[in-house]
């Protein structure tokens, strides 16, 4: 016959007991962003030392940015030589219209001469083939003749030059445009890298493996130090795959961090990974050749931690972790998590 205690013992196991799945395969993590330039540069300044909170926006490192400044300053004379050359092809248009409205006068003028001739000999030919007038007389109107067709040719070669002049000055003006746009792009070019040069923080967070230091010569994407953010701190926990068939997103977790001693935090099944570990190493396993054995596979869990900010501020990434999760109620998440 059972004893009392062992009557409970079996009693707890049956209602709670066997619902609570745990694992010390856990660990603190944080979104951590890695602090690079996006320009290249001496460094001149360091803002913040080590383990050091900061907030999103604030200045870490400077580079030196006299470059980039005399960058800008060219890229803003080429801005003022752009708009000149605009300024100077709108002035010229008027001008051009003047002119060719001035040669469409004179090759009016030179067609009405050219007509009046052709007419003048018309009249005079017949008159000088019977003798009623003189020989030298036609002579000299046939010469008037070829003379106002050559001015009329002249002038109309030159409303068509002044016509075309006009067209230049219009791809001109258009040219000066585009060529204004692409400076006006290349000083925002240069004004963002000027920006770059100083170098902030996307996020809040406290800094940690900081390498940089003055003097030092950075490349873009050069590693200068990590922002982690502690406030958002979370836990992930390596479940075997026997474990999580019960599991559901909103179910209660009791978590013992091992640096707390005697502390137990409470958290909240947050989600689980769309794979196992295995998955996503480096090298997947490939189960179809070779001798085949079967490995208990473990699926990352993420438990979301509920805890006041002062117990936060002793939580750090990398903190091992032993977490039970109660899958009593298979309802409490709505939600599976295949």
């Amino acid at each position: 016959m059972l004893c009392p205690a062992a009557v409970l013992a079996l009693a707890y196991w049956w209602l709670v007991g066997r619902f609570i799945q745990s694992t010390d395969d856990a660990y603190l993590q944080a979104d951590s962003v890695i602090v690079a330039p996006k320009v290249s540069g001496y460094v001149t300044d360091v803002y913040v030392a080590d383990n050091v909170a900061v907030k999103a926006g604030d200045p870490l490192v400077r580079l030196d940015s006299r470059q980039y400044q005399a960058a800008l300053d060219q890229a803003k004379a080429t801005i003022d030589a752009r708009k000149a050359d605009i300024q100077r092809a709108q002035a010229a248009i008027p001008q051009q219209r003047a002119a060719i409205e001035q040669a469409k006068a004179q090759q009016q003028v030179a067609a009405i001469n050219s007509r009046h001739t052709e007419d003048e000999v018309r009249r005079y030919g017949p008159l000088a083939t019977t003798g009623a007038e003189s020989g030298d007389q036609l002579s000299v109107l046939t010469a008037n003749r070829d003379q106002a067709r050559a001015t009329l040719a002249a002038d109309t070669a030159a409303l068509a030059q002044a016509q075309e002049r006009m067209a230049d000055l219009d791809a001109q003006l258009a040219q000066a445009k585009a060529q204004l746009e692409a400076a006006q792009a290349s000083e925002r070019r240069a004004e963002l890298d000027l920006q770059d040069t100083l170098v902030r923080s996307s996020l809040a967070g406290r800094i940690g493996d900081r390498t940089v230091r003055v003097g030092q010569y950075a490349q873009p994407g050069t590693r200068m130090m990590t922002v982690v953010p502690v406030q958002s701190i979370y836990l992930t926990a390596n479940f075997k795959e026997t474990q999580v068939g019960r599991m559901r997103a909103g179910q209660p977790a009791r978590l013992h961090v091992d640096a707390l001693t005697g502390t137990d935090l409470h958290g909240v099944v947050d989600s689980f990974a769309p794979g196992t570990g295995s998955q996503f190493a480096l090298l997947p396993p490939e189960n179809a050749t070779g001798n085949f054995t079967k490995i208990v596979q473990r699926v990352p869990v993420r438990i979301r931690i509920d805890a006041d900010e002062q117990t936060r501020k002793l939580l750090l990434p990398g903190l091992s972790v032993t977490v039970e999760v109660d899958t009593h109620s298979l309802t409490s998440a709505g939600n599976d998590h295949g």
